[in-house]
């Protein structure tokens, strides 16, 4: 597969990532990427950029060496009725909404609480990607989000550095391997993410590779070489 496409990143304005925007393209254009997503996080993340850092967006240039880029948010989901931490007015300011949960703002519950507000996330019309599900943070029920996910055209992402074994993230491999399963079953499209914090880490997805292997995911499920269908599936202009 020839990954054309990498959206979750993060750059220097997130408050613990180490590349610029620039640096973060050009890394890109070298790796061979059409579009890079750059997704900063949003303020229940200690250290991050103000709100007024996406309010200014429409001074970046949409493309760097080539490269498309889609500005927006990692958005945390702050708690079971699936709480957004930015609302709408910046929403519309955004090119690409990720939504996920972080221990640093989740304040959860039980399983089937958690899910419930995963799912009501997913449901949220402002909602693109769901970033890393399977990571352990919050118990959750993973039949309803894949369900739930395929009904409301939200992907779910397989993110690499939450199966990196320094995040110690003791549940990520096997909560993954149940989400590529059942995405696979049901025939849900899934987004490979890279979650990089430096420029060097874009569009590396070598420990998400395994589960793929593992699960026999089919690569027509995987948008991350089909950045038409990705855009359609998620219903933004192809520009």
């Amino acid at each position: 597969m020839r990954y054309k496409l990498d959206v979750h990143t993060h750059t220097i304005a997130s408050g613990h990532a180490y590349s610029t925007i620039e640096e973060m393209a050009r890394a890109a254009a070298r790796k061979g990427l059409e579009i890079l997503g750059i997704t900063e996080h949003a303020p229940g993340i200690p250290g991050t950029c103000d709100p007024i850092y996406f309010r200014n967006l429409h001074v970046v240039p949409r493309e760097m060496f080539g490269v498309r880029l889609l500005l927006g948010a990692e958005l945390n989901i702050l708690d079971v009725n699936g709480t957004l931490d930015l609302d709408e007015h910046y929403y519309r300011m955004l090119d690409l909404r990720i939504a996920g949960i972080h221990s640093l703002c989740w304040q959860g519950g039980t399983r089937e609480e958690n899910t419930a507000g995963m799912v009501a996330a997913i449901q949220n019309p402002w909602t693109h990607i769901i970033s890393h599900p399977g990571d352990g943070t919050a118990l959750l029920d993973f039949l309803p989000i894949v369900l739930a996910a395929k009904e409301s055209h939200t992907l779910l992402e397989i993110n690499n550095s939450s199966l990196n074994p320094v995040r110690h993230k003791e549940t990520a491999r096997a909560n993954n391997l149940e989400i590529l399963r059942l995405c696979r079953r049901y025939e849900v499209p899934v987004l490979l993410g890279s979650d990089a914090h430096i420029a060097f880490a874009i569009a590396d997805y070598g420990f998400i590779l395994p589960l793929l292997a593992e699960t026999a995911f089919p690569e027509g499920l995987i948008l991350n070489d089909k950045p038409r269908e990705f855009f359609r599936y998620l219903s933004i202009d192809e520009g």
